[in-house]
């Protein structure tokens, strides 16, 4: 993936464990503050399932959040011939967006993608296979046949998520 901005650092420290749910409602009221109540819900519960697969979750949500302006949150999603470029707009806030129009063109080739990792939410959910989200340019659309993150899914509903204190500090400030 590419980014058009300095990233954060890492979150290194201690971890806390808190609930699916309330990840996913932090997230969720993170987006609403800023002004992105349309995608809120969406995003947040996707922010809960990354973080549940052991993916950085709210250290990209807060990348995003601490990089991209507001007025480049929502470029024109126009495919072309060669696919859709996301002049490297955060996919935290295009997911729900290029979802959509993988359910109405098909299979998409994504050019120039940042945070790509939120499409893995929204496409195990739509069933549909995703190409590798750590290049700059895959493939979303086919069909996928299983969930591979059910399993891990099941345990963090169940036994809650470990996220770095720091970020988790962060969001409930929210």
């Amino acid at each position: 993936m590419q980014n058009a901005f300095a990233s954060s650092p890492p979150a290194t420290g201690p971890t806390v464990t808190v609930s699916y749910d309330d990840l996913a409602a932090a997230a969720d009221r993170l987006l609403t503050a800023d002004g992105l109540s349309s995608l809120a819900e969406a995003c947040g519960k996707a922010c809960a399932f990354l973080e549940a697969c052991s993916y950085p979750g709210l250290a990209l949500l807060f990348e995003a959040l601490d990089t991209t302006p507001p007025d480049a949150r929502h470029p024109d999603l126009v495919p072309d011939s060669l696919g859709l470029d996301l002049g490297n707009a955060s996919c935290v806030f295009l997911a729900p967006r290029i979802m959509r129009l993988v359910e109405q063109q098909g299979r998409l080739f994504l050019r120039n993608v940042r945070h790509g990792l939120y499409l893995v939410p929204f496409s195990v959910t739509a069933n549909i296979g995703i190409g590798c989200p750590v290049d700059p340019a895959f493939a979303l659309g086919g069909e996928r046949t299983r969930n591979p993150f059910e399993e891990k899914l099941a345990l963090a509903r169940r036994d809650g998520v470990a996220v770095a204190e720091s970020l988790w500090r962060r969001a409930r400030v929210a």
